[in-house]
């Protein structure tokens, strides 16, 4: 069973001379896994009693996470 490394590549991009990116996503998709262990968990526990909050903790490191990650890196 080969295990590996997940690789996101994202093309058409502006933000570099070859339009693709692929250690952005890749870095923004691990620290969104990271995230997630942490954050889903904590939000689930909230959303029992506030549910609004509770959907900001769960949405959090797809809104915010993921993106800034990702768009910190241009290659």
């Amino acid at each position: 069973m080969a295990r590996g490394i997940p690789m996101c590549v994202q093309c058409g991009t502006a933000s570099n001379p070859c339009r693709c990116k692929v250690v952005g996503p890749t870095l923004g998709f691990l620290a969104f896994a990271v995230a997630a262990v942490v954050e889903w968990p904590v939000g689930a526990l909230v959303y029992c009693f506030k549910h609004m909050k509770g959907r900001r903790i769960m949405a959090h490191p797809a809104t915010v996470v993921y993106p800034t990650v990702s768009n910190a890196i241009p290659i």
